[in-house]
């Protein structure tokens, strides 16, 4: 794994997913994460310490009770090399400090609802309120969706690519940094705005057709069909004992087609059908759990968080505050 940037400092005054996903990454790519905590600690801590421990670990945790001890964290700001904040518009300007108080050379980010300026600036929220804001949950709901991609996917890898593209930037010119606004709204929506010019088939995503839906196994497991391509579904009728369903792929009911698959993969079980698919190029798998999907993947182990403000006295006697 190269570690791009070893040597950038990274200060995080989030709270909760969408900063400490997007510092994690940062630190994945070998920066130096600092993060600023209140008296008491991100709420995660308490709240899901499992998700805390997972995506802080390796950081560094200083405690700064602001506005009071405004003076040491704009001394700390005044070293990083990028600002990472989840407040909303206003509110770190109210905790004393200012856009003028933080180092031109800084890459300042903030990760917001809605991003600054619009009606919604002010708006409060998680996830599933920015993403049915957005539209992506029309084709789902009342369902809801089991990863936060507002939070995950358009706030922190959003402004992880922002941040990346900042910092690029400052080394070309060799000056200053930047001020990014990052809205989950609006990147949430923006990775489903291609569907506005029309989708090739209603609810194509969403189980619309019978060759890309999960199917459920005798043993209550479900298996994943994506066997959109001809080819990869007539083989998949083959291998199943159906060769003649491959001419139904897109006949204008899928429900019937959908009927005899179900009534197909219902008769053995997810290991059975893993089997017979394994080596065939089909666009089938199983609904693995996390805890397989972490150890076919590789995933290693989370480590510990750091104690809740483990750092504080060293970054003072650095700073002299």
């Amino acid at each position: 794994m190269q570690r791009p940037l070893e040597g950038i400092l990274v200060v995080d005054l989030t709270r909760y997913l969408p900063g400490a996903f997007a510092t994690t990454e940062l630190l994945r790519l070998g920066a130096r994460v600092v993060r600023v905590e209140q008296p008491g600690g991100d709420p995660m801590r308490e709240t899901a310490p499992g998700w805390h421990d997972a995506l802080n670990a390796g950081k560094e945790s200083v405690v700064c009770d602001l506005p009071g001890e405004a003076p040491f964290l704009r001394a700390l700001l005044g070293r990083a090399d990028v600002v990472l904040e989840t407040f909303r518009p206003g509110v770190l300007a109210r905790l004393g400090v200012r856009p003028q108080d933080l180092p031109e050379r800084a890459v300042v980010c903030s990760i917001t609802g809605f991003g600054a300026g619009g009606r919604h600036e002010q708006r409060a929220g998680h996830d599933l309120n920015y993403q049915g804001w957005a539209g992506v949950l029309h084709d789902t709901a009342p369902g809801w969706p089991p990863v936060p991609v507002a939070d995950l996917a358009a706030g922190s890898l959003g402004a992880v690519n922002e941040i990346l593209a900042a910092l690029l930037a400052r080394e070309r010119s060799g000056g200053a940094g930047a001020r990014l606004t990052v809205s989950m709204t609006h990147g949430t929506h923006r990775l489903a705005s291609f569907r506005l010019a029309g989708d090739p088939r209603q609810r194509l995503l969403t189980g619309g057709l019978a060759c890309y839906r999960t199917y459920a196994t005798a043993d209550g497991r479900h298996l994943t069909v994506g066997a959109l391509e001809p080819k990869f579904f007539a083989r998949l009728c083959e291998l199943i004992g159906r060769p003649e369903l491959a001419d139904r792929q897109y006949a204008e009911e899928q429900e019937p087609l959908a009927g005899e698959l179900a009534g197909v993969f219902s008769s053995e079980a997810l290991a059975h059908w893993l089997r017979v698919f394994d080596d065939e190029d089909v666009c089938v798998g199983p609904v693995a759990t996390l805890a397989e999907a972490a150890a076919d993947l590789g995933t290693p182990v989370p480590g510990r968080a750091p104690e809740l403000g483990a750092q504080t006295e060293s970054w003072r006697r650095t700073l002299g505050c």
